[in-house]
């Protein structure tokens, strides 16, 4: 396997960083996405618009991104459907049980020194780890 610098994933951090800090910066808010999302399917007082908008651009973005670089997305997978709904099930789980997304704990509360979200986003990381662990040599 040979290493290649991933300038993509740099840019896309940068990019995530940036809206996260200008989103605290004039809105107040933390950008984490499974709070943005669950504020936007339950708003609360003048909460819609800006929930709205950040959701259609994230997917607008990535859109976006698939046409100016040609990226397409994999027309295979190595799951069934059922594997990858009840993943996506589990995920939203964690994510209400951890008090937000690795995007909230990540990005957001270790830029702020949050405990809370440092030790929330090393849980998600060594979960991660040995899942991908047990797929790779177990399953």
């Amino acid at each position: 396997m040979e290493f290649t610098i991933p300038w993509s994933s740099l840019l896309g951090g940068m990019l995530m960083g940036s809206a996260g800090l200008l989103l605290l910066l004039f809105n107040g808010k933390i950008a984490g996405i499974s709070g943005i999302l669950g504020g936007l399917i339950s708003p609360g007082r003048n909460d819609f618009l800006w929930r709205l908008l950040f959701i259609i651009g994230m997917i607008g973005g990535g859109w976006l991104s698939m046409q100016i670089l040609g990226i397409t997305f994999p027309e295979t997978y190595n799951a069934s459907t059922l594997i990858i709904l009840l993943a996506g099930l589990l995920v939203g789980i964690g994510a209400g049980v951890g008090n937000g997304c690795t995007s909230g704990h990540g990005i957001c509360g270790i830029g702020r020194l949050s405990i809370r979200s440092i030790v929330a986003t090393c849980v998600f990381m060594a979960i991660a780890g040995i899942t991908v662990f047990i797929r790779l040599h177990m399953v």
